[in-house]
């Protein structure tokens, strides 16, 4: 499916999925998913970064950059839907990986649970990151962010960090990013873990990052959704750890040599 727009085509690839740094060769594709209230722009660098062996490409969900004047998703199953739509082809193509950060690592998952149940396919590593186990207390809490003031979760933000002060200097930024955070963790609650979990079991590698200084988050409840090999790394700072240049020089080198292990 396309649209017109200003005399050329998107098509649903190019607005779900961002791909800046194109690598027809590569023997791998990682899919990034983005954290909550969050665009592709940080993970899109991940493209240049990588070896010529892994293409990157990052989900982009509406409701945010180019597509910011389209309504936001209504529930997990619309999410879903569009990703694998747009996803399929290539994920059919060649060995892929999943990578998602926060909100963006239960996406991630939802997303993999569709594409074993539905078609068959299976990522041959799973990178969760900065994330609670779906069971969890802090989790479940997480559901009832409607109930939340904006204030109280502007607070969050800026204890979480990762959000440049400048952008919630900026009334109209700072107002649609609150708004983008209620509507992204607003998913979250119109899907079953539970289900998932229990149906589902994968076969591939899964590994869980996490920042030394955040609230523990259980993430050894992760490890149960598959057969395969699973680890965990606690690395310096608090949320958006993977922000800081030491910890992303970590990440890529990491990603990158279980990836190739997996897909050799």
């Amino acid at each position: 499916m396309s649209r017109k727009l200003k005399g050329f085509s998107v098509t649903g690839m190019e607005k779900a999925i961002v791909r800046p740094f194109k690598r027809p060769n590569a023997l791998c594709r990682l899919i990034c998913f983005p954290w909550a209230g969050g665009g592709t722009s940080h993970f899109a660098q991940w493209g240049k970064l990588f070896s010529s062996s892994i293409e990157v490409s990052v989900v982009r969900l509406p409701g945010r950059e180019s597509r910011a004047k389209e309504p936001f998703a209504k529930d997990m199953t619309a999410v879903i839907n569009e990703i694998t739509s747009a996803l399929l082809e290539d994920l059919q193509e060649k060995p892929f990986a999943f990578f998602g950060h926060s909100c963006g690592a239960y996406i991630s998952y939802a997303v993999a649970v569709h594409l074993k149940e539905k078609h068959g396919l299976e990522p041959i590593h799973l990178f969760l990151s900065g994330v609670y186990a779906p069971h969890s207390e802090a989790f479940l809490l997480m559901g009832r962010i409607n109930e939340v003031k904006d204030e109280d979760i502007l607070e969050h933000v800026q204890f979480l960090g990762g959000t440049p002060s400048e952008f919630l200097k900026n009334e109209d930024i700072k107002k649609h990013l609150i708004l983008t955070i209620r509507e992204d963790v607003s998913i979250l609650k119109t899907y079953s873990f539970e289900k998932a979990e229990r149906k589902t079991i994968f076969s591939c590698d899964v590994t869980c990052f996490d920042g030394s200084e955040e609230t523990v988050h259980d993430a050894e409840a992760w490890l149960n959704i598959t057969r395969g090999d699973t680890s965990i790394y606690s690395l310096p700072g608090g949320h958006f750890y993977l922000l800081e240049p030491s910890n992303e020089i970590f990440l890529i080198k990491h990603i990158t040599k279980c990836i190739e292990n997996a897909a050799l």
